[in-house]
Protein backbone atom coordinates (compact mmCIF):
# COMPACT_ATOMS: atom_id res chain seq x y z
CA UNK A 1 0.00 0.00 0.00
CA UNK A 2 1.35 3.38 -0.95
CA UNK A 3 1.93 5.76 1.91
CA UNK A 4 1.67 9.49 2.22
CA UNK A 5 4.55 11.84 2.91
CA UNK A 6 4.60 15.51 3.80
CA UNK A 7 5.84 17.10 0.59
CA UNK A 8 7.09 20.61 1.32
CA UNK A 9 5.09 21.06 4.56
CA UNK A 10 6.21 24.03 6.63
CA UNK A 11 6.17 23.13 10.32
CA UNK A 12 5.14 25.61 12.97
CA UNK A 13 6.68 25.85 16.42
CA UNK A 14 4.57 23.92 18.90
CA UNK A 15 4.98 21.92 22.09
CA UNK A 16 5.23 18.83 19.94
CA UNK A 17 8.22 20.40 18.15
CA UNK A 18 10.29 20.65 21.30
CA UNK A 19 13.35 18.47 21.20
CA UNK A 20 13.76 18.88 17.44
CA UNK A 21 16.71 20.85 16.05
CA UNK A 22 16.20 24.59 16.05
CA UNK A 23 15.97 24.64 12.25
CA UNK A 24 12.88 22.40 12.50
CA UNK A 25 11.21 24.60 15.07
CA UNK A 26 11.92 27.66 12.97
CA UNK A 27 9.85 26.20 10.17
CA UNK A 28 11.95 24.61 7.43
CA UNK A 29 10.85 22.31 4.60
CA UNK A 30 11.40 18.55 4.87
CA UNK A 31 10.81 15.42 2.84
CA UNK A 32 10.74 11.72 3.73
CA UNK A 33 13.54 9.44 2.47
CA UNK A 34 12.79 5.92 3.65
CA UNK A 35 12.98 6.06 7.44
CA UNK A 36 14.53 9.55 7.44
CA UNK A 37 13.24 13.08 7.18
CA UNK A 38 15.57 15.28 5.19
CA UNK A 39 15.72 19.06 5.40
CA UNK A 40 15.44 20.40 1.84
CA UNK A 41 15.20 24.18 2.21
CA UNK A 42 16.82 26.98 4.16
CA UNK A 43 19.94 25.11 5.33
CA UNK A 44 22.19 22.23 4.40
CA UNK A 45 20.55 18.78 4.19
CA UNK A 46 19.88 17.39 7.66
CA UNK A 47 18.55 13.93 8.48
CA UNK A 48 16.19 13.17 11.38
CA UNK A 49 15.63 9.63 12.59
CA UNK A 50 13.79 7.81 15.36
CA UNK A 51 11.11 9.62 17.36
CA UNK A 52 11.48 12.82 15.35
CA UNK A 53 9.79 11.09 12.43
CA UNK A 54 6.64 10.74 14.50
CA UNK A 55 6.13 14.49 14.34
CA UNK A 56 6.08 14.28 10.56
CA UNK A 57 3.64 11.38 10.66
CA UNK A 58 1.13 13.60 12.48
CA UNK A 59 1.59 16.37 9.92
CA UNK A 60 1.15 13.78 7.16
CA UNK A 61 -2.25 12.65 8.43
CA UNK A 62 -3.43 16.23 9.00
CA UNK A 63 -2.26 17.54 5.63
CA UNK A 64 -4.38 15.36 3.37
CA UNK A 65 -1.56 15.05 0.84
CA UNK A 66 -1.97 12.97 -2.31
CA UNK A 67 -0.87 9.37 -2.47
CA UNK A 68 2.82 9.07 -3.37
CA UNK A 69 4.79 6.12 -4.74
CA UNK A 70 6.68 3.88 -2.35
CA UNK A 71 10.10 5.11 -3.63
CA UNK A 72 10.47 8.57 -2.12
CA UNK A 73 13.64 9.37 -4.05
CA UNK A 74 12.35 8.61 -7.52
CA UNK A 75 11.87 12.30 -8.32
CA UNK A 76 15.28 13.66 -9.46
CA UNK A 77 14.45 17.09 -8.06
CA UNK A 78 14.29 15.54 -4.58
CA UNK A 79 17.80 14.04 -4.79
CA UNK A 80 20.40 15.47 -2.42
CA UNK A 81 22.87 17.58 -4.37
CA UNK A 82 26.30 15.97 -4.71
CA UNK A 83 29.44 17.06 -6.50
CA UNK A 84 32.70 15.08 -6.77
CA UNK A 85 35.86 16.82 -8.08
CA UNK A 86 37.34 13.43 -8.93
CA UNK A 87 34.72 13.08 -11.68
CA UNK A 88 33.69 16.64 -12.50
CA UNK A 89 35.87 18.79 -14.83
CA UNK A 90 36.84 21.45 -12.31
CA UNK A 91 40.48 22.47 -12.86
CA UNK A 92 41.34 24.79 -15.81
CA UNK A 93 44.43 23.68 -17.68
CA UNK A 94 46.47 24.31 -20.82
CA UNK A 95 47.53 21.28 -22.85
CA UNK A 96 50.97 20.88 -24.37
CA UNK A 97 49.36 21.86 -27.68
CA UNK A 98 48.20 25.18 -26.22
CA UNK A 99 44.49 24.32 -25.95
CA UNK A 100 42.44 25.28 -22.89
CA UNK A 101 40.44 22.57 -21.13
CA UNK A 102 38.92 21.63 -17.77
CA UNK A 103 39.92 18.38 -16.09
CA UNK A 104 38.71 16.42 -13.10
CA UNK A 105 41.25 15.51 -10.42
CA UNK A 106 41.52 11.94 -11.70
CA UNK A 107 41.97 13.06 -15.31
CA UNK A 108 44.49 15.68 -14.22
CA UNK A 109 46.77 13.09 -12.60
CA UNK A 110 46.22 10.45 -15.27
CA UNK A 111 47.24 12.82 -18.09
CA UNK A 112 49.61 15.09 -16.18
CA UNK A 113 52.35 14.82 -18.80
CA UNK A 114 49.93 15.82 -21.56
CA UNK A 115 49.21 19.13 -19.83
CA UNK A 116 51.53 22.12 -19.91
CA UNK A 117 50.25 23.91 -16.83
CA UNK A 118 47.26 24.87 -14.70
CA UNK A 119 45.33 27.96 -15.76
CA UNK A 120 43.60 29.05 -12.56
CA UNK A 121 42.07 32.45 -11.80
CA UNK A 122 45.01 33.67 -9.69
CA UNK A 123 48.57 32.63 -8.80
CA UNK A 124 47.42 31.78 -5.28
CA UNK A 125 44.67 29.51 -6.58
CA UNK A 126 47.19 27.70 -8.79
CA UNK A 127 49.46 27.14 -5.79
CA UNK A 128 46.51 25.84 -3.73
CA UNK A 129 45.55 23.31 -6.42
CA UNK A 130 49.17 22.13 -6.73
CA UNK A 131 49.29 21.71 -2.94
CA UNK A 132 46.15 19.55 -3.09
CA UNK A 133 47.56 17.43 -5.92
CA UNK A 134 50.76 16.91 -3.93
CA UNK A 135 48.69 15.82 -0.94
CA UNK A 136 46.89 13.24 -3.12
CA UNK A 137 50.23 11.91 -4.38
CA UNK A 138 51.59 11.58 -0.83
CA UNK A 139 48.37 9.95 0.44
CA UNK A 140 48.46 7.41 -2.40
CA UNK A 141 52.13 6.63 -1.82
CA UNK A 142 53.04 8.03 -5.25
CA UNK A 143 56.26 9.70 -4.15
CA UNK A 144 59.99 8.93 -4.15
CA UNK A 145 61.53 7.21 -1.14
CA UNK A 146 64.90 8.99 -1.32
CA UNK A 147 66.71 11.85 -3.05
CA UNK A 148 68.34 9.32 -5.40
CA UNK A 149 64.95 7.91 -6.36
CA UNK A 150 63.65 11.47 -6.82
CA UNK A 151 66.37 12.10 -9.42
CA UNK A 152 65.44 8.86 -11.17
CA UNK A 153 61.79 9.99 -11.22
CA UNK A 154 62.75 13.30 -12.87
CA UNK A 155 65.13 11.80 -15.43
CA UNK A 156 62.83 8.86 -16.20
CA UNK A 157 59.61 10.95 -16.23
CA UNK A 158 57.82 8.68 -13.77
CA UNK A 159 54.11 8.31 -14.55
CA UNK A 160 51.67 9.65 -11.91
CA UNK A 161 48.80 7.42 -13.05
CA UNK A 162 48.99 5.32 -9.83
CA UNK A 163 47.83 8.40 -7.91
CA UNK A 164 44.85 8.75 -10.27
CA UNK A 165 43.97 5.07 -9.82
CA UNK A 166 44.17 5.36 -6.05
CA UNK A 167 42.00 8.47 -6.09
CA UNK A 168 39.38 6.83 -8.31
CA UNK A 169 39.10 3.97 -5.82
CA UNK A 170 38.45 6.16 -2.79
CA UNK A 171 34.95 6.09 -1.19
CA UNK A 172 32.54 8.44 -2.96
CA UNK A 173 31.25 9.94 0.29
CA UNK A 174 34.76 11.11 1.22
CA UNK A 175 34.96 13.27 -1.93
CA UNK A 176 31.47 14.76 -1.98
CA UNK A 177 31.64 18.55 -1.70
CA UNK A 178 28.11 18.64 -0.28
CA UNK A 179 28.02 15.57 1.94
CA UNK A 180 25.68 16.33 4.87
CA UNK A 181 28.08 15.24 7.64
CA UNK A 182 31.54 15.12 6.03
CA UNK A 183 31.64 17.65 3.19
CA UNK A 184 34.92 17.71 1.27
CA UNK A 185 37.52 20.12 2.77
CA UNK A 186 34.82 21.64 5.00
CA UNK A 187 33.55 21.59 8.58
CA UNK A 188 29.95 20.38 8.87
CA UNK A 189 29.80 21.62 12.48
CA UNK A 190 29.11 25.08 11.09
CA UNK A 191 25.72 23.92 9.76
CA UNK A 192 23.51 25.72 12.28
CA UNK A 193 25.61 28.87 12.10
CA UNK A 194 25.41 28.80 8.31
CA UNK A 195 21.62 29.13 8.55
CA UNK A 196 21.94 32.26 10.68
CA UNK A 197 25.24 33.87 9.63
CA UNK A 198 25.94 32.62 6.11
CA UNK A 199 26.71 35.28 3.50
CA UNK A 200 27.06 35.52 -0.24
CA UNK A 201 29.96 33.84 -1.99
CA UNK A 202 32.12 37.00 -2.03
CA UNK A 203 33.42 35.96 1.40
CA UNK A 204 34.95 32.82 -0.08
CA UNK A 205 37.09 34.37 -2.83
CA UNK A 206 40.23 36.01 -1.43
CA UNK A 207 40.41 38.55 -4.26
CA UNK A 208 36.93 39.80 -3.30
CA UNK A 209 37.74 40.22 0.38
CA UNK A 210 37.35 43.56 2.11
CA UNK A 211 35.39 44.90 5.05
CA UNK A 212 32.22 43.33 6.40
CA UNK A 213 29.91 45.05 3.93
CA UNK A 214 31.46 46.16 0.67
CA UNK A 215 34.44 44.52 -1.01
CA UNK A 216 36.98 46.61 -2.89
CA UNK A 217 35.88 45.21 -6.25
CA UNK A 218 32.21 45.93 -5.52
CA UNK A 219 31.28 42.40 -4.47
CA UNK A 220 28.89 42.85 -1.57
CA UNK A 221 28.72 40.18 1.10
CA UNK A 222 24.98 39.79 0.65
CA UNK A 223 25.10 39.92 -3.14
CA UNK A 224 23.17 37.02 -4.65
CA UNK A 225 25.96 35.82 -6.91
CA UNK A 226 26.16 32.00 -6.83
CA UNK A 227 29.50 30.41 -7.65
CA UNK A 228 29.77 27.30 -9.81
CA UNK A 229 30.74 24.34 -7.66
CA UNK A 230 34.13 24.06 -9.40
CA UNK A 231 34.99 27.70 -8.64
CA UNK A 232 33.86 27.31 -5.03
CA UNK A 233 36.01 24.18 -4.62
CA UNK A 234 39.15 25.94 -5.86
CA UNK A 235 38.40 29.06 -3.79
CA UNK A 236 38.03 26.88 -0.69
CA UNK A 237 41.44 25.29 -1.30
CA UNK A 238 42.91 28.79 -1.63
CA UNK A 239 41.34 29.89 1.67
CA UNK A 240 42.95 26.96 3.47
CA UNK A 241 46.49 28.04 2.51
CA UNK A 242 46.23 31.82 2.00
CA UNK A 243 43.43 32.98 4.32
CA UNK A 244 44.29 36.21 6.13
CA UNK A 245 44.04 36.69 9.85
CA UNK A 246 41.07 38.61 11.21
CA UNK A 247 37.64 38.15 12.75
CA UNK A 248 35.08 35.70 11.41
CA UNK A 249 31.63 37.02 10.53
CA UNK A 250 29.74 34.66 12.82
CA UNK A 251 28.81 34.07 16.43
CA UNK A 252 30.86 31.90 18.75
CA UNK A 253 27.93 30.92 20.96
CA UNK A 254 27.56 27.38 19.60
CA UNK A 255 31.09 26.17 18.83
CA UNK A 256 33.07 28.47 21.11
CA UNK A 257 34.35 32.03 21.07
CA UNK A 258 37.64 31.13 19.38
CA UNK A 259 35.88 30.06 16.18
CA UNK A 260 35.81 33.75 15.25
CA UNK A 261 39.61 34.18 15.58
CA UNK A 262 40.96 33.63 12.08
CA UNK A 263 44.67 32.79 12.04
CA UNK A 264 46.83 33.46 9.00
CA UNK A 265 47.02 30.59 6.52
CA UNK A 266 50.03 28.32 6.18
CA UNK A 267 51.46 30.23 3.19
CA UNK A 268 50.24 33.70 4.16
CA UNK A 269 53.06 36.14 4.84
CA UNK A 270 55.76 34.25 2.98
CA UNK A 271 56.89 33.47 -0.54
CA UNK A 272 56.02 29.97 -1.73
CA UNK A 273 58.44 28.68 -4.36
CA UNK A 274 57.23 26.07 -6.84
CA UNK A 275 59.68 24.38 -9.22
CA UNK A 276 58.02 24.37 -12.65
CA UNK A 277 58.77 21.87 -15.39
CA UNK A 278 57.72 21.72 -19.02
CA UNK A 279 54.56 19.74 -18.15
CA UNK A 280 52.26 19.53 -15.15
CA UNK A 281 53.54 16.02 -14.50
CA UNK A 282 57.13 17.24 -14.35
CA UNK A 283 56.08 20.10 -12.07
CA UNK A 284 54.49 17.66 -9.62
CA UNK A 285 57.51 15.34 -9.71
CA UNK A 286 59.87 18.26 -9.06
CA UNK A 287 57.91 19.27 -5.95
CA UNK A 288 57.41 15.80 -4.54
CA UNK A 289 60.00 14.65 -2.04
CA UNK A 290 60.79 11.70 0.25
CA UNK A 291 57.63 11.81 2.31
CA UNK A 292 56.99 11.58 5.99
CA UNK A 293 54.66 8.58 6.45
CA UNK A 294 53.74 8.01 2.78
CA UNK A 295 50.25 6.56 2.37
CA UNK A 296 48.92 8.39 5.42
CA UNK A 297 45.44 9.82 4.66
CA UNK A 298 44.95 13.42 3.66
CA UNK A 299 42.42 15.78 5.23
CA UNK A 300 39.17 15.37 3.33
CA UNK A 301 36.87 16.77 6.02
CA UNK A 302 37.00 18.29 9.49
CA UNK A 303 34.94 15.46 11.01
CA UNK A 304 36.83 12.50 9.48
CA UNK A 305 40.35 11.11 9.51
CA UNK A 306 42.88 10.26 12.22
CA UNK A 307 43.74 13.85 13.13
CA UNK A 308 42.39 15.08 16.46
CA UNK A 309 40.87 18.46 15.60
CA UNK A 310 41.04 21.48 17.82
CA UNK A 311 38.02 22.81 19.65
CA UNK A 312 36.98 26.44 19.71
CA UNK A 313 36.46 26.79 23.46
CA UNK A 314 40.05 27.86 24.02
CA UNK A 315 43.00 29.28 22.11
CA UNK A 316 44.38 26.90 19.50
CA UNK A 317 47.50 24.92 20.33
CA UNK A 318 49.54 24.52 17.14
CA UNK A 319 49.87 20.90 16.15
CA UNK A 320 52.71 19.23 14.26
CA UNK A 321 51.60 17.72 10.93
CA UNK A 322 51.57 13.94 11.21
CA UNK A 323 52.55 13.33 7.58
CA UNK A 324 53.32 15.01 4.26
CA UNK A 325 49.75 14.43 3.09
CA UNK A 326 48.46 16.04 6.28
CA UNK A 327 50.73 19.06 5.78
CA UNK A 328 49.70 19.77 2.18
CA UNK A 329 45.98 19.25 2.84
CA UNK A 330 45.73 21.02 6.21
CA UNK A 331 42.38 22.71 6.78
CA UNK A 332 43.44 26.26 7.58
CA UNK A 333 39.82 27.39 7.77
CA UNK A 334 36.49 26.00 8.89
CA UNK A 335 34.39 26.47 5.77
CA UNK A 336 30.86 25.41 4.92
CA UNK A 337 29.17 25.81 1.54
CA UNK A 338 25.44 25.64 0.81
CA UNK A 339 24.57 24.03 -2.52
CA UNK A 340 21.85 25.06 -4.91
CA UNK A 341 20.77 24.92 -8.53
CA UNK A 342 21.73 27.61 -11.02
CA UNK A 343 19.47 29.04 -13.69
CA UNK A 344 20.58 26.32 -16.12
CA UNK A 345 20.26 23.53 -13.57
CA UNK A 346 23.98 23.44 -12.79
CA UNK A 347 25.23 22.84 -9.24
CA UNK A 348 26.27 26.09 -7.55
CA UNK A 349 27.14 27.45 -4.12
CA UNK A 350 24.90 30.29 -2.94
CA UNK A 351 25.78 30.77 0.74
CA UNK A 352 29.10 30.51 2.59
CA UNK A 353 30.37 30.61 6.16
CA UNK A 354 34.02 30.80 7.22
CA UNK A 355 35.42 30.29 10.71
CA UNK A 356 38.76 29.48 12.32
CA UNK A 357 40.65 26.39 11.23
CA UNK A 358 43.76 24.48 12.16
CA UNK A 359 47.00 26.06 13.34
CA UNK A 360 50.19 24.16 12.51
CA UNK A 361 53.60 24.06 14.16
CA UNK A 362 56.01 23.89 11.24
CA UNK A 363 59.57 22.63 11.30
CA UNK A 364 62.03 24.54 9.11
CA UNK A 365 63.70 21.41 7.73
CA UNK A 366 60.71 19.11 7.24
CA UNK A 367 57.86 21.49 6.41
CA UNK A 368 59.50 24.55 4.80
CA UNK A 369 61.77 22.94 2.22
CA UNK A 370 60.96 25.57 -0.40
CA UNK A 371 61.39 28.56 1.92
CA UNK A 372 64.27 30.97 1.34
CA UNK A 373 65.24 32.72 4.55
CA UNK A 374 66.26 36.34 4.95
CA UNK A 375 66.61 38.92 7.71
CA UNK A 376 64.38 41.84 8.51
CA UNK A 377 65.82 45.27 9.31
CA UNK A 378 65.54 44.35 12.98
CA UNK A 379 67.61 41.20 12.48
CA UNK A 380 64.78 38.66 12.66
CA UNK A 381 65.34 35.59 10.45
CA UNK A 382 62.22 34.60 8.53
CA UNK A 383 61.18 33.16 5.16
CA UNK A 384 61.28 35.57 2.23
CA UNK A 385 58.14 37.67 2.43
CA UNK A 386 56.01 39.60 -0.11
CA UNK A 387 56.63 43.34 -0.03
CA UNK A 388 54.39 46.16 -1.29
CA UNK A 389 57.43 48.36 -2.00
CA UNK A 390 60.06 45.95 -3.34
CA UNK A 391 59.41 43.97 -6.50
CA UNK A 392 59.84 40.21 -6.23
CA UNK A 393 62.37 40.05 -9.09
CA UNK A 394 64.75 42.15 -7.02
CA UNK A 395 64.98 39.16 -4.64
CA UNK A 396 65.56 36.52 -7.33
CA UNK A 397 69.21 36.16 -6.31
CA UNK A 398 68.04 34.70 -2.98
CA UNK A 399 66.48 31.75 -4.86
CA UNK A 400 69.65 31.06 -6.81
CA UNK A 401 71.69 31.39 -3.63
CA UNK A 402 69.57 28.64 -2.07
CA UNK A 403 70.11 26.35 -5.08
CA UNK A 404 73.85 27.04 -4.95
CA UNK A 405 74.39 26.64 -1.21
CA UNK A 406 71.63 24.56 0.47
CA UNK A 407 72.80 21.14 1.61
CA UNK A 408 69.38 19.51 1.82
CA UNK A 409 65.79 20.00 0.74
CA UNK A 410 64.28 21.05 -2.56
CA UNK A 411 67.11 23.33 -3.68
CA UNK A 412 69.81 20.72 -3.03
CA UNK A 413 67.81 18.21 -5.07
CA UNK A 414 67.50 20.70 -7.94
CA UNK A 415 71.26 21.28 -7.86
CA UNK A 416 71.86 17.53 -8.14
CA UNK A 417 70.02 17.19 -11.45
CA UNK A 418 72.14 16.54 -14.55
CA UNK A 419 72.33 19.19 -17.24
CA UNK A 420 70.51 18.19 -20.40
CA UNK A 421 69.91 20.76 -23.11
CA UNK A 422 66.45 20.36 -24.64
CA UNK A 423 65.89 22.98 -27.29
CA UNK A 424 65.96 26.63 -26.31
CA UNK A 425 65.19 28.13 -22.94
CA UNK A 426 65.62 26.87 -19.41
CA UNK A 427 64.33 23.39 -18.57
CA UNK A 428 62.95 24.58 -15.23
CA UNK A 429 61.55 27.72 -13.64
CA UNK A 430 61.55 28.80 -10.00
CA UNK A 431 58.08 30.27 -9.58
CA UNK A 432 57.75 32.47 -6.48
CA UNK A 433 54.26 33.47 -5.28
CA UNK A 434 53.13 35.67 -2.38
CA UNK A 435 50.07 37.59 -1.23
CA UNK A 436 50.62 41.26 -0.38
CA UNK A 437 48.17 42.33 2.31
CA UNK A 438 47.44 45.37 4.43
CA UNK A 439 46.73 43.69 7.75
CA UNK A 440 43.42 41.88 7.12
CA UNK A 441 42.88 43.16 3.58
CA UNK A 442 44.46 41.54 0.51
CA UNK A 443 46.17 43.99 -1.84
CA UNK A 444 47.67 41.99 -4.71
CA UNK A 445 49.31 38.73 -5.70
CA UNK A 446 53.01 39.10 -6.38
CA UNK A 447 54.73 36.42 -8.41
CA UNK A 448 57.54 35.80 -10.86
CA UNK A 449 59.18 32.88 -12.66
CA UNK A 450 62.97 32.73 -12.83
CA UNK A 451 64.80 30.32 -15.15
CA UNK A 452 67.02 27.57 -13.81
CA UNK A 453 69.28 25.13 -15.59
CA UNK A 454 71.30 22.53 -13.65
CA UNK A 455 74.90 23.56 -13.20
CA UNK A 456 74.19 27.26 -13.65
CA UNK A 457 73.10 28.31 -10.16
CA UNK A 458 76.31 30.27 -9.58
CA UNK A 459 76.07 32.12 -12.89
CA UNK A 460 72.40 32.92 -12.38
CA UNK A 461 73.06 34.11 -8.84
CA UNK A 462 75.72 36.52 -10.08
CA UNK A 463 73.56 37.79 -12.94
CA UNK A 464 70.49 38.34 -10.73
CA UNK A 465 72.45 39.92 -7.89
CA UNK A 466 74.38 42.28 -10.15
CA UNK A 467 71.24 43.02 -12.15
CA UNK A 468 69.35 43.97 -9.00
CA UNK A 469 72.25 46.13 -7.74
CA UNK A 470 72.44 47.97 -11.07
CA UNK A 471 68.71 48.70 -11.08
CA UNK A 472 68.79 49.93 -7.48
CA UNK A 473 71.72 52.26 -8.20
CA UNK A 474 69.88 53.78 -11.16
CA UNK A 475 66.71 54.20 -9.08
CA UNK A 476 68.65 56.01 -6.32
CA UNK A 477 70.18 58.29 -8.94
CA UNK A 478 66.74 59.17 -10.28
CA UNK A 479 65.65 60.08 -6.77
CA UNK A 480 68.70 62.29 -6.20
CA UNK A 481 68.13 64.02 -9.53
CA UNK A 482 64.47 64.68 -8.65
CA UNK A 483 65.39 66.18 -5.26
CA UNK A 484 67.99 68.47 -6.83
CA UNK A 485 65.56 69.60 -9.55
CA UNK A 486 62.83 70.34 -7.00
CA UNK A 487 65.19 72.33 -4.75
CA UNK A 488 66.32 74.41 -7.74
CA UNK A 489 62.91 74.95 -9.30
CA UNK A 490 61.07 75.62 -6.02
CA UNK A 491 63.58 77.22 -3.63
CA UNK A 492 60.89 78.65 -1.38
CA UNK A 493 58.76 75.51 -1.06
CA UNK A 494 57.49 74.69 2.39
CA UNK A 495 58.54 71.47 4.12
CA UNK A 496 54.96 70.20 3.87
CA UNK A 497 55.06 70.60 0.07
CA UNK A 498 58.48 69.08 -0.50
CA UNK A 499 57.40 65.46 -0.87
CA UNK A 500 54.75 66.34 -3.43
CA UNK A 501 57.09 68.52 -5.50
CA UNK A 502 59.81 65.84 -5.52
CA UNK A 503 57.26 63.17 -6.49
CA UNK A 504 56.30 65.22 -9.57
CA UNK A 505 59.86 64.91 -10.85
CA UNK A 506 60.73 61.43 -9.54
CA UNK A 507 60.99 58.92 -12.41
CA UNK A 508 61.48 55.89 -10.17
CA UNK A 509 57.80 54.92 -10.30
CA UNK A 510 58.00 54.59 -14.08
CA UNK A 511 61.49 53.06 -14.00
CA UNK A 512 60.86 50.05 -11.77
CA UNK A 513 58.10 48.43 -13.88
CA UNK A 514 60.10 49.04 -17.08
CA UNK A 515 63.20 47.34 -15.58
CA UNK A 516 61.56 43.97 -14.99
CA UNK A 517 61.44 42.72 -18.59
CA UNK A 518 65.15 43.51 -19.25
CA UNK A 519 65.98 41.64 -16.04
CA UNK A 520 64.19 38.51 -17.26
CA UNK A 521 65.86 38.85 -20.64
CA UNK A 522 69.22 39.01 -18.86
CA UNK A 523 68.58 35.69 -17.07
CA UNK A 524 67.30 34.06 -20.26
CA UNK A 525 70.45 35.14 -22.10
CA UNK A 526 72.67 33.65 -19.38
CA UNK A 527 70.82 30.33 -19.56
CA UNK A 528 70.97 30.35 -23.36
CA UNK A 529 74.76 30.67 -23.30
CA UNK A 530 74.91 27.59 -21.10
CA UNK A 531 77.43 26.28 -18.57
CA UNK A 532 79.96 25.54 -21.30
CA UNK A 533 80.62 29.28 -21.67
CA UNK A 534 83.48 30.33 -19.38
CA UNK A 535 81.73 33.63 -18.55
CA UNK A 536 78.08 33.67 -19.66
CA UNK A 537 77.25 36.63 -17.38
CA UNK A 538 79.53 39.63 -17.93
CA UNK A 539 78.61 40.59 -21.49
CA UNK A 540 74.82 40.25 -20.98
CA UNK A 541 75.15 42.34 -17.80
CA UNK A 542 76.80 45.22 -19.69
CA UNK A 543 74.08 45.13 -22.35
CA UNK A 544 71.41 45.06 -19.61
CA UNK A 545 72.98 48.00 -17.75
CA UNK A 546 73.17 50.18 -20.85
CA UNK A 547 69.55 49.43 -21.71
CA UNK A 548 68.41 50.46 -18.21
CA UNK A 549 70.42 53.69 -18.35
CA UNK A 550 68.81 54.63 -21.66
CA UNK A 551 65.34 53.92 -20.29
CA UNK A 552 65.97 55.82 -17.05
CA UNK A 553 67.41 58.84 -18.87
CA UNK A 554 64.35 59.04 -21.12
CA UNK A 555 61.97 58.79 -18.16
CA UNK A 556 63.89 61.48 -16.23
CA UNK A 557 63.71 63.89 -19.15
CA UNK A 558 59.97 63.23 -19.51
CA UNK A 559 59.48 64.19 -15.87
CA UNK A 560 61.59 67.32 -16.19
CA UNK A 561 59.59 68.36 -19.26
CA UNK A 562 56.71 69.03 -16.88
CA UNK A 563 58.52 72.14 -15.58
CA UNK A 564 57.38 75.38 -17.31
CA UNK A 565 60.07 76.92 -19.56
CA UNK A 566 61.88 79.69 -17.66
CA UNK A 567 65.42 80.38 -16.50
CA UNK A 568 65.04 78.79 -13.08
CA UNK A 569 63.48 75.62 -14.48
CA UNK A 570 66.07 75.35 -17.25
CA UNK A 571 68.73 75.51 -14.55
CA UNK A 572 66.87 72.86 -12.52
CA UNK A 573 66.71 70.60 -15.56
CA UNK A 574 70.40 71.00 -16.35
CA UNK A 575 71.49 70.32 -12.77
CA UNK A 576 69.30 67.21 -12.50
CA UNK A 577 70.58 65.74 -15.78
CA UNK A 578 74.19 66.51 -14.86
CA UNK A 579 73.76 64.81 -11.47
CA UNK A 580 72.23 61.73 -13.11
CA UNK A 581 75.05 61.42 -15.65
CA UNK A 582 77.67 61.80 -12.93
CA UNK A 583 76.03 59.03 -10.92
CA UNK A 584 76.07 56.75 -13.96
CA UNK A 585 79.79 57.22 -14.65
CA UNK A 586 81.15 57.81 -11.16
CA UNK A 587 83.49 55.51 -9.27
CA UNK A 588 80.69 54.38 -7.00
CA UNK A 589 78.54 53.19 -9.89
CA UNK A 590 78.48 49.47 -10.73
CA UNK A 591 81.21 48.65 -13.24
CA UNK A 592 78.71 47.57 -15.90
CA UNK A 593 77.32 51.13 -16.11
CA UNK A 594 80.79 52.27 -17.24
CA UNK A 595 81.00 49.42 -19.76
CA UNK A 596 83.43 47.44 -17.61
CA UNK A 597 83.37 43.89 -16.25
CA UNK A 598 82.83 43.62 -12.50
CA UNK A 599 85.43 41.57 -10.64
CA UNK A 600 83.55 39.95 -7.78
Amino acid sequence: MARRRPRGIRLRSSPRGRGLPRAVQAGARYRFAGDRAVLTGGCRPLCLVGTDIAVFAVRERESGNEELPEDPLSDPSEQRLAWDPRREPCIPTVTVDGASAYHSLCALLADADGLAALDCASPGETVAVIEHLLAICFASGTCPASDEEWRAWIVGRRDLAPAAEWLAGEPAEAWDLFHPTAPLVQNSRLAEDLCESGTGTAQLVIEHAGDYNQHFDHHHLELDNPLPAADAFRATLTQHVYGLYGRARMSGQRLGAKVTNLAAGRLTGRIRVIALGRTLGETLRLNLYPAQRPGDPLNTSWTTGPVERRTFKEKAKPRVPRSSADLHSALGRSVLLRPGRGTQGQVVVDRVLIGAGEVLELDEQRHLQDAVFGQTTSGVRKPLWPSPTRALWQQAHALYSAVRDDRSGMYARLRSLPYERQGTGAPYQLWAVGLVANKTLPVAWTHGAYPYAPGMAGHLFRASRRGSDIAEHIARSLKHAAILAAETAFPAMRAADEAGQVARLDARWAFWPSAEDPFHELLDEVVERGPQDDDPVSEPLITYAQALVTTARTQLLQRLDALPPNDRNHRARARAVHRFEDDMSGSRAPAELRGEIARD
